[in-house]
């Protein structure tokens, strides 16, 4: 078996992203097979005022790790829609002062 190069452990995706639409104000967005239904107004302002034809012209990152709207400049990292924290990595030394 090869390595896995450090890019290509880069380039995995994290989530796999699918089943993005909208309605009254509502976004419903199917991720890793869970299905979620968020309030436009407590994700996006831009998302709550713009148009549908604004809301469903969207991209999702190559990566799985967003969703990103073009036509309103808006992106929408998967984690923070989902409350996933990362916690730093934590340094094996600690330096007092």
């Amino acid at each position: 078996m090869g390595q896995v190069s450090e890019r290509e452990n880069q380039m995995k995706k994290s989530h796999k992203i699918k089943d993005i639409s909208f309605s009254d104000n509502k976004m419903f967005l199917e991720v890793d097979g869970n299905k979620y239904i968020f309030k436009l107004a407590d994700i996006s302002k831009k998302l709550d005022g713009a148009s549908q034809a604004e809301r469903e012209k969207y991209e999702i990152s190559p990566s799985g790790y967003g969703i990103h709207w073009p036509m309103l400049d808006e992106d929408l990292s998967i984690d923070g829609l989902l409350g996933i924290k990362h916690n730093p990595p934590r340094n094996q030394e600690s330096v007092s002062a």
